[in-house]
């Protein structure tokens, strides 16, 4: 599949940049295998394609900034495998929204009941179960990295959602029932809710390391900070 082409793509820049602890990473990998993921689809197919309108949306976001960056620091194959695979994710992404397209024409009730069952959650990413067998905060540590690097932020998050109700065109369905029509308002209303959160919340972090960037030590670049 594309997926496993991206990770071998990833991974053997990585290994020739030689400036990675391969072996950290490889049991980074076999822990996240082991682990497994559960994305609480429930076998749900309606919950399985707002998943993964959401999920793709979000990978190709991140692979974005980070190439970006890479052509910020001037490497220009990092700049080019990530812009290729956000193309990718991209394709993805058009294919499973859609799908949801399609169930919204046939069951508009039916779907809006999953989106906002699943947005009363939180959408998390397959890797919040990853670990090196050392450091038990890895998540956290990595996910604070990329949110103050701007690879993937809550602004993001929330930008996501208003694609995906602007994209279903949520606000111009017809035909719905009063529970439809209330989770309908819930949606549409959910994007300046999740931008005011979570523009308070960056700018709180801005303010606690504004004289102090906070940064941690990874196994994968032999414990050195980022």
């Amino acid at each position: 599949s594309e997926e496993n082409r991206h990770g071998d793509l990833l991974n053997k820049y990585l290994y020739l940049g030689g400036r990675c602890d391969m072996r950290s990473i490889e049991v980074t990998i076999q822990h996240l295998i082991t682990s497994g993921f559960n994305p609480g689809a429930q076998k749900d197919p309606y919950r399985g394609f707002v998943y993964t309108s959401f999920q793709e949306r979000a990978t190709k976001i991140s692979h974005g900034n980070v190439g970006k960056l890479g052509r910020e620091y001037g490497d220009k194959n990092m700049n080019r495998i990530c812009a290729k695979i956000a193309g990718d994710e991209g394709r993805h992404e058009k294919a499973y929204q859609a799908f949801v397209t399609e169930i919204l024409k046939r069951d508009p009730d039916g779907l809006l009941e999953v989106f906002g069952d699943m947005m009363r959650g939180q959408i998390v990413m397959p890797a919040e179960l990853m670990t090196d067998g050392k450091d038990p905060g890895l998540y956290e540590n990595f996910s604070n990295v990329a949110q103050r690097l701007g690879v993937y932020t809550a602004i993001d998050y929330a930008n996501i959602i208003d694609h995906l109700v602007k994209q279903w065109d949520l606000e111009n369905l017809e035909g719905l029932s009063s529970a439809g029509e209330k989770e309908r308002d819930y949606l549409c209303k959910l994007p300046t809710r999740y931008r005011k959160l979570a523009e308070r919340s960056m700018n709180k972090t801005k303010k606690i390391t504004e004289d102090e960037v906070p940064t941690k030590s990874f196994n994968w670049i032999y414990g050195r900070q980022a």
